[in-house]
């Protein structure tokens, strides 16, 4: 029956009549800076987490827990897609991931990553998949993953501690890297507990990366972090150490805070910081170009009157390797302890604007700069 209604209300989507979630959608309480918009690209896509696009146009869409990979195209260039089509349904394990590389759609659930060749060739029948690997453990804990291809063409998957905090070795809490046909695993770090963002700075071709902060150490700390690597083999200190500062209660007496790579900025305590993406277009004005984008997509376990923290787009901007600001850029899907959304993923687009997905509106926004 669930299957049924998510194909439904994509089915909605093509026809180009709006579905029902966009009921939730309340856009008049985002809050942006001055001469930028935002209008909702395409609705009624159940669960819509990670972004990816091919260069003929089409966003591709994981999921996390609806198990449907989406497929979305603007054909008639009105700036908000008028085909969606659910390229893969049924799957079971969290398909979150997703990445194009020389016509295949690469897709990442919790154990294994799959690979659909000539996928746009074959957006109504993907047929069966290639396995690239199914080697990754199979923890739900922290299982989704998402993935992309880095600048040295190697396919990047992360693998979340399969807990609040333990310490159970390669390849838990850390970011692997493969070839595009799975051959040639090995760990790019270690010490990260749970990424599910990351993007390569334009110019210099480093790795940056979100990684969510423990639970249980109090509504307050640890926060969140942005985290840099430059090179192979650093750590970040999970679970010995957090934000480079703090000694972990139950494991810091093994590591001194000293050994690790503290973060390149300290984010939000519980803000679910998951999302990221480097300004790459020329829409926004110069100040926003090569900045960091965060999509925050929310807390979830600060107690009692304490308001959440988190839903919305965060920026940190750089000067060289150094993040001199971190602030927010786009907000209103929070409401002290109410939210009617939760951003969740970015994508930056041939033209300059900014697709950001909703898993919880079941939304894609389209975010502009007019200059009105």
């Amino acid at each position: 029956m669930l299957k049924k209604m998510l194909i439904a209300a994509v089915a909605i989507v093509a026809a180009g009549v709006a579905a029902p979630a966009q009921s939730k959608v309340q856009l008049s309480k985002i809050k942006l800076p001055p001469g930028f918009q935002i209008s909702v690209w395409a609705d009624g896509v159940a669960n819509v987490r990670s972004l990816t696009q091919s260069p003929g146009g089409t966003v591709f869409a994981g999921t996390w827990n609806a198990g449907n990979v989406y497929a979305l195209r603007d054909e008639n260039k009105d700036g908000k897609a008028d085909r969606a089509i659910t390229v893969i349904s049924g799957l079971r394990n969290m398909p979150n991931g997703v990445a194009f590389r020389e016509g295949a759609l690469y897709v990442a659930e919790i154990n294994r990553v799959i690979r659909f060749d000539n996928i746009e060739s074959k957006l109504e029948n993907a047929g069966t998949p290639v396995v690239v690997t199914d080697k990754l453990p199979s923890d739900r804990h922290h299982g989704w993953k998402f993935i992309r291809f880095g600048p040295d063409g190697l396919l990047y998957v992360p693998v979340g501690s399969p807990c609040n905090m333990c310490d159970r070795g390669d390849p838990y809490a850390a970011i692997l890297r493969m070839k595009p046909d799975g051959s040639g695993q090995e760990v790019f770090a270690r010490g990260v507990r749970n990424t599910v963002g990351f993007d390569w700075h334009p110019s210099t071709r480093e790795l940056w990366f979100t990684d969510n902060g423990r639970d249980n150490l109090g509504d307050n700390t640890p926060g969140d972090e942005l985290d840099r690597a430059p090179k192979a083999g650093m750590h970040f200190g999970y679970p010995y150490c957090h934000e480079g500062t703090i000694v972990d209660p139950e494991f810091g007496g093994k590591r001194q805070c000293s050994e690790f790579e503290p973060p390149a900025q300290r984010l939000e305590p519980h803000a679910g910081a998951i999302g990221m993406r480097f300004y790459t277009g020329s829409q926004f004005p110069q100040q926003y170009r090569n900045q960091i984008f965060i999509a925050e997509h929310g807390s979830w376990n600060r107690s009692g009157s304490l308001a959440f923290n988190g839903n919305r787009i965060a920026i940190a901007r750089l000067q060289g390797n150094k993040v001199i600001a971190y602030e927010p850029f786009a907000t209103g899907w929070l409401e002290g302890r109410n939210r009617w959304g939760r951003p969740a993923d970015l994508e930056v687009m041939p033209d300059g604007s900014m697709l950001v997905s909703d898993d919880m509106a079941g939304v894609i926004y389209k975010i502009t700069y007019t200059g009105k």
